[in-house]
């Protein structure tokens, strides 16, 4: 398990594994998060404090869920449909969570996929 939590730790959560990669997306609200995302199948998550340390922002076609600490702030992880091949995929859903949010995890190790969702 891979732990990792929020600047006041009241957001905390972990995964089964250790992302192989991390996406740096450049859409309107990725690049304002400011965050590197890993996704994982749900199964692979599990939110390890109460769900209300979470607050939730939705936009536009209300597909993505994006949840933050409700204390500090930080942007904590998404539910969404899959992406594959460049398609939405909504038979599946999929949790990205923000990877500067790993503890005792050295991102330089993994590579960076950048995604264009400006022009998307």
């Amino acid at each position: 398990m891979l732990k990792a939590s929020c600047h006041c730790k009241a957001t905390q959560f972990e995964v089964s594994v250790p992302p192989k990669d991390v996406n740096s997306c450049n859409c309107s609200s990725c690049s304002k998060r400011g965050a590197l995302w890993a996704y994982y199948d749900e199964d692979q998550f599990r939110l390890t404090t109460a769900p209300d340390r979470v607050s939730t922002y939705q936009w536009g076609d209300y597909m993505m869920k994006l949840h933050y600490c409700a204390i500090c702030g930080c942007a904590t992880f998404n539910e969404g449909p899959a992406w594959k091949d460049g398609e939405i995929d909504f038979s599946v859903n999929r949790i990205g969570v923000n990877a500067r949010l790993f503890d005792d995890f050295d991102l330089a190790a993994v590579p960076v996929r950048y995604t264009n969702g400006k022009d998307a």
